[in-house]
């Protein structure tokens, strides 16, 4: 499978990944390559991916614990005083080996540390391999508030292993098909048809619909790194889906959602106000709501909940002038983005949601 050039690093697949990373990691470019991990990729991943690396740089491993709780700047100190005891400079590479909180967070940490070192993505969940580790935004969350801290760096390369999969629950396989969706809703309505039949899928099936997905999101992203336009396109379902993702992480008396849980709702119910702006057919919102809700579980919400989703809007970090900005489908395969919204329509989509 051939590499995709992004505009400073290329994205390299399977079998070619392990030598394109010993072409990187000679002596002469790294004084030193730090392997970031959680307990899980420590446990699944790192024995097969360290087994595969020909290099004489000296690695060490830095272990953390999983799930979005340690995304924050308390678990970046850590990571930064390990650095400074296990002796990384400014020759130093962080290989970030994981999901999608081990690419946002070992990204930061890499571009803040001495003023940025080098660092290469290495996904091992469906989500992380075809939007988390694509497309150089690293950042961490503050409290509950996903994402607000942050900057917009490229790696110095992303290596694609779909053999990693193999190590995912299907919970998580199904939170990655949410982003590869939503790049077929928003730009390639030929791509979003493949899902139609997602039962009959095998698995070369998945390694083309992986690479289809990152030429998506990765064609976006060249044009527009520091998102100013078609950038924020790739917001479709995030608006509202980062809301209640947060809200579902703050609140006790609710269970944590996935990333790709989270967003599958917040295309719905912005898939819902793009039909009641005239942007969608009623034959496509259905069509949508059909698939998604075949993939994904009904998440319940009550009145309270919809309310305190809503206010944590004004939060988003893409509004602009305390205007919260929608990006809106325009039929399947387009997007309108910079719309503003009226909270009844919100409403009305969250109540059409429950009909499920």
């Amino acid at each position: 499978m051939n590499a995709i050039q992004a505009n400073n690093y290329q994205i390299v697949f399977n079998e070619n990944s392990f030598e394109y990373l010993s072409q990187i990691l000679i002596p002469t470019n790294y004084s030193k390559a730090i392997i970031l991990v959680d307990e899980h990729t420590n446990e699944y991943c790192l024995p097969s991916f360290i087994s595969n690396i020909a290099t004489k740089v000296e690695i060490e491993i830095i272990e953390i614990e999983a799930g979005e709780g340690v995304k924050n700047i308390a678990t970046c100190i850590e990571l930064w005083e390990t650095l400074i005891e296990l002796g990384a400079d400014r020759k130093s590479i962080i290989l970030n080996l994981g999901g999608g909180v081990i690419t946002d967070l070992g990204g930061f940490v890499a571009c803040t540390f001495k003023r940025g070192i080098d660092f290469i993505n290495i996904p091992t969940t469906l989500l992380s391999m075809v939007d988390a580790s694509i497309g150089g935004k690293n950042g961490i969350d503050l409290g509950k508030l996903k994402n607000q801290i942050g900057i917009i760096k490229e790696p110095k390369a992303v290596l694609i292993n779909s053999s990693f999969l193999s190590t995912l629950p299907a919970k998580e396989m199904r939170s990655g098909l949410a982003e590869m969706l939503k790049h077929g809703l928003i730009f390639d309505k030929t791509y979003w048809d493949k899902f139609k039949n997602i039962s009959n899928l095998n698995t070369d099936d998945l390694d083309d619909l992986i690479k289809q997905s990152i030429v998506i999101k990765n064609t976006i992203v060249s044009q527009d790194l520091t998102e100013n336009g078609i950038r924020k396109s790739l917001n479709f379902g995030h608006t509202l889906g980062h809301a209640i993702e947060s809200y579902f992480l703050e609140n006790e008396e609710k269970t944590t959602l996935l990333h790709g849980e989270a967003i599958a709702v917040g295309m719905i119910l912005e898939s819902y106000i793009s039909l009641e702006l005239n942007l969608l057919t009623k034959e496509e919102y259905a069509e949508i709501k059909y698939i998604i809700t075949d993939i994904f579980e009904k998440i319940d919400f009550n009145n309270s909940d919809i309310e305190k989703i809503i206010e944590l809007l004004i939060f988003d970090k893409k509004n602009e002038f305390g205007k919260v900005q929608f990006a809106l489908l325009n039929g399947i395969g387009n997007i309108k983005i910079d719309q503003i919204v009226d909270n009844s329509l919100i409403y009305k989509a969250f109540n059409d949601y429950k009909r499920v």
